[in-house]
């Protein structure tokens, strides 16, 4: 066999480095690409809800800044942990995301065994939003504020009935409120809280927790009672509905959105994702309307989310732990 010449040498060294390169690029999925196709979102309740609505609402600024379709995919089912399982399983190109809420962070505690960790096998994008959780009662429980309520569920032990999306802060507020009260009330688990809502509505339920952003509507139009907002202040939103801890000092539950992917998702990617994100949670119209349904826009770094998210484990681990809660 003839030795190369030094000519050819080069040239085969260029051609390699060449398709090296080539190689790393396509395996980063290069942001100056992506996205190519369209992108899932995978909301992991049923429609109606808080996270449901957050995420139709951002999807035309996110396809008009990206450019490409992105297609909702409800996955509802066991708090959450379908469809956070399924992103978890996912390939970590940017082509599947979740928008996670405060579940991802009670499940830990409140189940037995997840098939996912919630902190390893995702990739932090970005904190997208607060939500402030409402103490709601159907109109025709004889009830306007939270001594009131708590006084009716005393003289009828057992019989006052929630629904709530099982592992929410709104299914753990109830329990919360079960334990700092003394009440004993049945808090149903349903599989997203869009479902939940409906039966309240509809009388068959008589109070329930829910964000702001999914019944803000039906307090102002009488279909619901706002009785107590959960979080440690007053919303400006409701500025006139006092906290469960005027009247419980102590008592606070508060949500959250944000995106996550499958761990392993190249960097430029999460940052062009969050960009996106960002930049529509900024649009005019949508700081208007989401202000006006309680919502508090974040739009954090994915360094901020990487430190909050074992945070919020921690704290919802200590809530769970004090209310005695079980998934079901």
């Amino acid at each position: 066999m003839h030795p190369l010449s030094p000519a050819r040498i080069c040239f085969c060294f260029a051609a390699g480095l060449f398709v090296a390169s080539h190689a790393v690029a396509q395996s980063s999925g290069s942001s100056s690409t992506f996205p190519t196709k369209p992108i899932r979102i995978i909301v992991p309740a049923a429609p109606g809800g808080g996270t449901d609505i957050l995420s139709r609402l951002l999807n035309p600024k996110l396809t008009e800044i990206l450019g490409q379709s992105m297609i909702i995919e409800n996955r509802a089912g066991a708090s959450t942990n379908i469809g956070t399982e399924l992103v978890a399983r996912s390939a970590p190109d940017g082509y599947t995301v979740l928008v996670a809420t405060t579940p991802h962070a009670v499940n830990p505690s409140l189940f037995a065994k997840l098939n996912f960790d919630p902190v390893r096998d995702f990739t932090m994008i970005s904190q997208l939003a607060l939500t402030q959780n409402v103490l709601l009662t159907h109109p025709s429980l004889p009830v306007t504020n939270v001594k009131e309520f708590i006084a009716l569920a005393k003289a009828r032990p057992g019989q006052l009935t929630a629904g709530t999306s099982g592992g929410t802060s709104a299914f753990l507020a109830v329990e919360m409120l079960r334990a700092a009260a003394k009440i004993d009330v049945l808090n149903i688990a349903y599989k997203g809280a869009g479902l939940a809502l409906n039966d309240i509505i509809a009388g068959h339920l008589q109070f329930q927790v829910n964000t702001t952003l999914a019944t803000i509507q039906f307090i102002q139009t009488g279909k619901l009672r706002a009785i107590a907002t959960c979080g440690a202040k007053r919303t400006r939103t409701l500025p006139q509905v006092p906290t469960v801890a005027e009247t419980l000092p102590g008592f606070e539950s508060s949500g959250w959105y944000a995106l996550l992917g499958p761990a392993g998702m190249p960097r430029d990617v999460v940052i062009k994702l969050h960009g996106a994100f960002t930049k529509a949670l900024q649009a005019p119209d949508i700081v208007k309307r989401l202000s006006e349904q309680g919502v508090e826009i974040v739009a954090g770094s994915p360094e901020e989310l990487a430190r909050l998210m074992p945070v919020e484990i921690s704290k919802w681990a200590a809530a769970v732990k004090a209310s005695g809660a079980k998934a079901n």
